[in-house]
């Protein structure tokens, strides 16, 4: 009789981008779209926009709290981006992967450099928008930042662009729909690596007669 397969670990997919790229689209279509795969709820000091709600969006908190959290340790990763803090919780992050929950990581390029020194085998994935010009076109088209506010956007997306080789994916958002169905081929093929499913491969074997 064989012995019963251990539970598999969950994974965790990052997906980072320049501010105006369409991340936070990308990721909502992809949780849409790919089954058994959660979104990750970072806590966060940003005001809420309209529509949004704590809880689904971001676990929104006051400066106190965060930096709480921060100080004892309660954030895997976190990182200050115009003036506004963002983290993710590592409570819920381990509880969620020792369950075998897939996670998706929506966190900004600080973030997801963090990840990458913590050592936690996670699958990172960066964003880039079709060209610089289209990136500006975005940011002035969503209306809510000044051109002080877009200009800032603007230098910071120029250095964070140069950082697309620390990832182990690229995908470039010029269309929405080409762009989640690449990025729900990633999941999906990251899910079947031989190594994540040593496990269940194992326990198929041993239904074989021996030779």
């Amino acid at each position: 009789m064989s012995n019963p397969v251990a539970p598999r670990r969950g994974i965790v997919f990052v997906i980072s981008a320049p501010s105006g790229t369409g991340k936070s689209t990308l990721a909502r279509r992809l949780i849409e779209t790919v089954p058994d795969l959660k979104f990750s709820v970072s806590y966060t000091t940003r005001p809420r926009r309209a529509g949004e709600e704590s809880g689904r969006e971001y676990h929104f908190v006051d400066e106190a709290r965060f930096t709480t959290l921060a100080e004892s340790g309660g954030l895997l990763e976190w990182a200050t981006v115009f003036g506004k803090s963002y983290g993710t919780g590592r409570e819920a992050t381990e509880a969620a992967l020792a369950a075998g929950q897939d996670l998706l990581l929506d966190i900004d390029v600080q973030g997801a450099r963090q990840i990458r020194a913590s050592g936690l085998d996670a699958v990172s994935v960066f964003v880039l928008p079709p060209s610089y010009a289209a990136l500006e076109a975005r940011l002035r088209m969503r209306g809510s930042d000044d051109d002080a506010v877009v200009a800032d956007r603007l230098r910071e997306a120029r250095r964070e662009v140069m950082e697309y080789d620390q990832f182990d994916f690229v995908v470039v958002n010029a269309e929405l729909e080409d762009a989640t169905a690449t990025l729900a081929s990633i999941v999906r093929a990251e899910r079947s690596r031989t190594a994540r499913l040593h496990e269940r491969v194992r326990g198929i074997t041993e239904t074989f007669p021996a030779p």
